[in-house]
């Protein structure tokens, strides 16, 4: 979900993502009215120095999401109550964590990534501490896990790129992983995409989203290259019957010269919502789920991701973006594979 490019964080440039670039002026959405109105507004629901991440929903309507601490220190895990309008801390330590999502149990999961993180897929406990699920494939430490989705047969598909840390890399590729919490096992999903990114799953399950941003680096690089080659897509898997993806379809191909998407959520129509971070163009683009675009949301910042509310905010997107939090009334009611449709 987090790509760094051009990002100056105690004098290191760090590759693929800037929460810093603001619009002037946010413009009106566009496209498919029966999306989006054009007359709709986004609202500022919090703002703060640090960089938001990963936003999620709970059964009870509260909102999830990260604010990742790039110089190393420890990142937070915060909730937007939309009964209060009321923003407060729930994880003070939260291991990194970036990607959130409730899962079938009521537990809140994480991608944790590197940079002094837990580098692991975890739940975080009640009183905010994160425990690790799993931190290893095939005995070699993740990259720096950062975007999940929970099937609703209980798989996670998490990804595990690097954009940013000091630790060493052990894995030989930027993998997409199957987490199996029955069985507890970790299994390769595909390693058809070069560099994964944002990860979501298709309201009727059997389809996987997933975006390539690959910015051409690991972060690693003493002397990072001027032009790296970079690959910007979205991309589809069919699920099989025990989890394991079938053939990639390269649904958008962005081009080398822009940055992509990060993460993703879906609607109940199966229409997919990416935050797109192009410099001329950034905001949430809605695509169908055959990849064609239908409706664009500007957005004050540089998007990271986005999720639907539930209930009588079920066709609320809140986006996180830049340093703070946002939302947006939209039109079809947002789907989320783990938690009840009639919440």
């Amino acid at each position: 979900m987090v790509h760094w490019q051009h990002v100056l964080v105690l004098g290191i440039v760090i590759s693929g993502l800037t929460g810093s670039r603001v619009s002037a002026e946010t413009a009106a959405p566009s496209g498919d009215a029966s999306i989006v109105s054009p007359d709709a507004k986004v609202e500022t629901l919090w703002v703060d120095k640090g960089f938001t991440e990963g936003a999620c929903v709970d059964v009870d309507g509260l909102i999830y999401f990260s604010d990742i601490n790039f110089a190393g220190g420890k990142g937070k895990i915060m909730t937007f109550d939309p009964t209060t309008g009321k923003t407060s801390v729930f994880s003070a330590d939260s291991g990194q964590s970036n990607g959130l999502m409730i899962d079938q149990k009521g537990r809140l999961l994480a991608a944790c990534g590197a940079n002094n993180g837990k580098q692991c897929l975890a739940r975080i406990s009640k009183t905010g501490k994160p425990v690790c699920l799993v931190d290893k494939f095939e005995g070699k430490k993740f990259n720096a896990p950062n975007d999940l989705v929970i099937h609703p047969k209980g798989w996670v598909y998490f990804t595990d790129p690097r954009y940013v840390g000091f630790e060493p890399l052990e894995l030989d590729h930027m993998s997409v992983f199957r987490y199996d919490p029955k069985k507890k096992t970790v299994h390769r999903a595909t390693t058809d995409i070069t560099k994964p990114n944002g990860v979501v799953v298709s309201p009727d399950g059997k389809t996987l989203y997933v975006a390539e941003t690959n910015n051409g680096l690991s972060g690693l690089e003493k002397d990072p290259p001027k032009n790296p080659k970079k690959r910007m897509t979205l991309n589809a898997f069919p699920i099989k019957a025990d989890g394991s993806l079938g053939k990639k379809k390269v649904l958008v191909d962005f081009g080398p010269q822009q940055t992509g998407i990060d993460g993703m959520t879906v609607d109940q129509k199966g229409n997919v919502y990416a935050a797109y971070r192009a410099e001329n163009r950034f905001g949430i683009l809605v695509f169908s789920p055959e990849g064609k675009e239908l409706a664009y949301i500007p957005t004050p910042e540089m998007p990271t991701n986005c999720t639907f509310g539930i209930g009588k905010d079920a066709s609320t997107l809140y986006i996180t973006a830049g340093s703070g939090l946002y939302r947006i009334p939209c039109k079809i009611p947002g789907f989320h594979p783990s938690l009840p449709l009639d919440q």
